[in-house]
């Protein structure tokens, strides 16, 4: 039953501090502010996590493995082909992306280049997380060329790392300019390279 408490404690403040995190950055958030946001006493903080930073790798492997299970999801519809499941993916990206609304923006988009030089243990769970969404990109490109609707020539791990690039720079791009121009182009050139 403690653990059980403990677990759902941490739960509650990771799902606080990621609101808060995804609106104003990882450093500029402070722990009595997701303490605050998540309704749990002041001071309590070191009783659930080690360290900002342990909270940050646990925040991020808790995205990671939320957003695995959308792409397990999203790329496993046997009644759609490769190409059908690819786009799905990629207009959700943009539906998120093209919004300024910041609770809906990309964990890894955000925090990357924050948090990256700042702790290592984060930018490896960063990595491992992003290497792993490329590989199921890559996966379903394979399902694409396998079934007909992608060409045949396509790489399947050349284009999904190409492909994924491409994205984070426009959603980076997009932040920057608060308008859809970068997400639009990606848009376009992701549907031209993955037409026959």
């Amino acid at each position: 039953m403690i653990q059980s408490e403990h677990q759902e404690t941490q739960e509650i403040i990771l799902n606080a501090g990621e609101q808060l995190i995804l609106s104003k950055g990882f450093s500029a958030v402070g722990l009595a502010q997701i303490l605050a946001q998540a309704k749990v006493p002041k001071g309590s903080f070191y009783h659930y996590f080690r360290s900002k930073e342990q909270f940050g790798v646990e925040l991020l492997k808790r995205y990671f493995d939320n957003y695995n299970k959308l792409l397990m999801e999203l790329f496993n519809q046997p009644e759609k082909t490769g190409k059908q499941m690819l786009m799905e993916y990629w207009q959700r990206w943009f539906d998120n992306q093209a919004t300024i609304c910041c609770d809906k923006q990309c964990m890894a988009v955000k925090l990357a280049a924050e948090v990256s030089d700042l702790s290592d243990d984060m930018r490896l769970i960063l990595k491992t997380g992003i290497d792993s969404v490329i590989k199921k990109i890559a996966s379903c490109i394979q399902h694409g060329v396998d079934d007909g609707s992608l060409p045949e020539q396509l790489d399947p791990q050349d284009a999904a790392l190409a492909l994924y690039q491409q994205w984070i720079g426009a959603s980076l791009i997009t932040k920057v300019r608060h308008d859809e121009s970068a997400i639009t182009n990606a848009m376009a050139l992701t549907k031209g390279i993955l037409t026959k």
